[in-house]
């Protein structure tokens, strides 16, 4: 098929090396939240946890507090990583026979799951898990925070109270789930305008739309003034729990008051002469390390990724997916689905790192917005292979298994925290950003700009088509291959942001293709 796009266009974005501390975000003002964090004297951990509040109330459609995900956390001073894992639950009361096979063939989502009655497990309160943003948050601002809680809300808070600002890319995104939103009248108010989504006033016209997200501001000065746990066992979370039962869900506040996120030692092992930080556990922390196991054993001749490279991307992430569908569960993804996640890194200038994903699962998660708090609700329970006797197979009170990936990489005087949206495209993007740090010494900026492929556990490799000619014609050689582009939407790529620390001086950098990510370093936004 031939595509309608501009063969002379560009697209790249200015990396900047700095003594400050840097936030990469997949939205601008969100970064921006963290880096005033850091100018004003606050840690990487406060950053974290006010870009992580900011980005929900800027990207509802990603991330928010009804959310899950996961976070590496680098300790500067000790000079140790520690994993936070956020990640959703099943409802205690989940019953998987009221999720029947249709016997119609595939779901239609990210999953290529036998079909559920009536997408249950994809759409609607019947899909929503235990979230879990907000205890992470919580958790880890009480170990490692230095900044008051309310304080680090208030910028999410502002936020909302302003309402979302419906630019292109929000009408878009928007757009492209309308049918789904407006099944749910709470979703429809929020993100509709008559049925349709919200209209910009003209191409060239400068005048603002904004959505109504006053009761979501309410909802987090709830939780800047009584704490975190007000949504696990106070009157927040009675109200969104109240929600989602009289929407049909199995959401209990049993569930939301025994849900609590917890810290694990980092997943650590050596990779050439380097050494990685990675996830345990339900997460693809250790499908990364099966893929760089099998890439070390490659020779990847040249000054830059060539031929021999990124064959040996390809062998290592294609072992990986078989293993991890093997044993990890059946977590297949269907071509063309779009993700909802978010990922944004964060360095301050003693060195300390956060790396942390956060996602609602499906674009919009569920489509159901809880009326009394304003929140979008996830879509966890598809993360669950709704066929029985699998290793992921659907069950009440049951971890999600996530695609989440962020890393931590060490080598020499350079240490970098990587991550990214994308569900399972996240692996093969983290996996070539590290290799192209360590294996290639390149700086972030050449990294992020690198053209790479992409294997997500099936046959077919998708390749940039920029990448040279000679690497598609090995990959072809071994692999079916699809070559497409880099694109603002929607992503065939996994969408990364990462920052890195090389001889005392830090960078930031988020997918180039992205036109909201950014990098902001805090003497940009120092008063």
């Amino acid at each position: 098929m031939r595509s309608s796009l501009s063969r002379s266009q560009t697209t790249t974005k200015t990396v900047i090396e700095t003594e400050y501390g840097v936030v990469a975000a997949q939205h601008s003002l969100a970064a921006e939240v963290g880096a005033q964090v850091l100018a004003a004297g606050g840690n990487a951990v406060d950053a974290a946890v006010a870009t992580s509040f900011a980005i929900g109330v800027l990207e509802p459609w990603m991330s928010g507090p009804a959310g899950g995900g996961a976070l590496m956390l680098w300790r500067a001073e000790d000079g140790k990583a520690k994993a936070l894992n956020y990640g959703m639950r099943s409802p205690a009361a989940l019953d998987p026979a009221n999720y029947p096979l249709s016997g119609a063939g595939q779901a239609g989502d990210l999953f290529p799951w036998e079909h559920v009655v009536d997408d249950r497990n994809l759409q609607g309160a019947t899909s929503i898990a235990v979230p879990g943003v907000v205890d992470g948050m919580g958790k880890m601002h009480a170990r490692y925070g230095t900044v008051p809680w309310a304080e680090l809300l208030t910028p999410a808070i502002e936020f909302a109270q302003e309402g979302l600002l419906v630019d292109w890319y929000a009408a878009l995104i928007i757009a492209s789930t309308t049918r789904a939103l407006a099944q749910d009248p709470d979703a429809a108010q929020l993100f509709l305008e008559d049925g349709q989504w919200p209209t910009i006033t003209g191409w060239t016209a400068l005048a603002e739309k904004r959505l109504d997200q006053s009761v979501q501001a309410a909802s987090l000065q709830q939780l800047a003034d009584k704490g975190a746990r007000d949504l696990y066992e106070g009157d927040l979370g009675e109200a969104m729990v109240k929600d989602v039962q009289a929407k049909g869900g199995c959401l209990s506040m049993q569930d939301m008051r025994s849900y609590h996120a917890h810290f694990a030692d980092a997943l650590t092992f050596a990779y050439r002469e380097s050494q990685f930080h990675a996830l345990p556990g339900l997460t693809a922390g250790p499908t990364f390390r099966h893929a760089l196991g099998v890439m070390e054993q490659a020779n990847m001749p040249g000054a830059v990724p060539g031929a021999g490279a990124f064959t040996a991307y390809a062998a290592g992430l294609k072992s990986a997916y078989a293993d991890r569908q093997a044993h990890m569960g059946h977590d297949g993804e269907a071509p063309g689905a779009e993700g909802c996640t978010t990922h944004f890194s964060v360095v301050d200038r003693d060195g300390n790192m956060v790396t942390q994903t956060q996602t609602l699962l499906s674009i919009f998660g569920s489509r159901v917005v809880s009326p009394s708090t304003g929140f979008v609700m996830n879509n966890g329970i598809m993360w669950f292979d709704p066929v029985q006797g699998r290793p992921n197979s659907l069950a009440g009170g049951k971890p999600c298994l996530m695609n989440v990936c962020p890393v931590i990489g060490e080598k020499d005087d350079t240490r970098f925290a990587f991550g990214a949206s994308g569900g399972r495209k996240i692996v093969s993007a983290v996996a070539q950003l590290s290799s192209f740090a360590t294996d290639f010494d390149m700086d972030l900026a050449a990294a992020f700009h690198q053209a790479r492929i992409d294997v997500s556990g099936g046959e077919r490799i998708m390749a940039d088509e920029s990448l040279p000619p000679d690497v598609i014609s090995a990959l072809t050689a071994e692999h079916p291959v699809t070559t497409t582009r880099r694109t603002v939407f929607p992503y065939a790529f996994a969408c990364p942001a990462g920052v890195m620390r090389r001889k005392g001086m830090n960078s930031g950098c988020t997918e180039i293709m992205s036109p909201w990510g950014d990098a902001i370093h805090e003497q940009e936004v120092a008063q």
